[in-house]
């Protein structure tokens, strides 16, 4: 087993820029090791630790698929000293990772039913990775219909835009990608994640709904779901955000008597007793 403690090293490929104020990149990584890429093994939702050495490290949900050859994706939204030196490094340089970490959407539980992904901001990127897995040719039959719905605070601050090009052109999928506040340009949905989601007709006895996002959008989203009629017990909800050291050690990811980082970040709504304040 891997020392958990230690960074595996990594090797930059791509490093694009997603939004118009450059905020928030996506880093395309690689394994120049093959026994390091042959032992990570990853479902969706799972996070890693990207670090830097001398900088720090910080926790990031995998953005891309497990079945995409090698490469890990992550977007990082710049906010702080680790975040900054990320979003500044080039393609050929290094980068120490740990994971995959955390538990991940229940994929087994997914199959056969339909799947509602609801996500906002750079929070939809574990969301972006499930919806990549299951749109895959060889795994498609293996769920039914697919509904996704992306939202941003304006169109300048859409993630994965060629996903989104791609999906929105697919017949088998789904999609609603709305902006809080639009511009001259915007011909799309107005208005928040709940509000789109309001539009919605699913068939709720066969629908299970997997929501990643800030706090208030969780928040908000929960009760639509309910009012859709997704039960608690097929509604799933990721915490990433507050994920911290990742193995449990540190203690500031604890949410009533559980650590988000090793019982989470993904969790049945139904198992959550007692929600963390900025959650209700």
């Amino acid at each position: 087993m891997r020392n958990p403690f230690v960074p595996i090293p990594m090797t930059v490929e791509r490093n694009r820029v997603e939004t118009v104020d450059g905020g928030i990149r996506t880093l395309t990584l690689s394994f120049p090791a093959d026994a390091d890429r042959g032992a990570f093994d990853f479902v969706p939702g799972q996070f890693a630790e990207l670090s830097i050495l001398g900088v720090g490290e910080a926790p990031f949900g995998i953005a891309s698929s497990p079945a995409e050859g090698g490469l890990l994706d992550f977007t990082i939204s710049r906010v702080g000293r680790v975040t900054t030196a990320l979003h500044h490094l080039e393609p050929g340089e290094s980068v120490g990772l740990r994971g995959p970490l955390g538990n991940g959407y229940p994929m087994s539980e997914l199959e056969g039913g339909d799947l509602l992904l609801a996500g906002g901001g750079f929070g939809f990127s574990t969301l972006r990775a499930l919806a990549r897995f299951v749109l895959k040719q060889s795994n498609r039959s293996r769920f039914g219909d697919i509904t996704v719905v992306f939202g941003a605070r304006s169109p300048g601050l859409l993630l994965y835009r060629d996903d989104l090009e791609e999906w929105g052109e697919r017949r088998d999928v789904r999609l609603a990608v709305t902006v809080d506040r639009g511009d001259g340009s915007w011909t799309g949905l107005t208005g928040t994640v709940p509000d789109a989601l309001r539009r919605l007709d699913i068939d709720a006895g066969r629908t299970t709904a997997l929501v990643c996002g800030p706090p208030a959008m969780i928040r908000h989203t929960i009760p639509v779901l309910a009012g859709l009629g997704v039960a608690p017990e097929r509604t799933h909800v990721s915490l990433e955000m507050k994920m911290k050291c990742g193995i449990g050690k540190c203690g500031r990811c604890s949410i009533g008597g559980r650590y988000v980082c090793t019982d989470g970040p993904v969790f049945r709504l139904a198992d959550l007793e007692n929600l963390p304040g900025e959650f209700r």
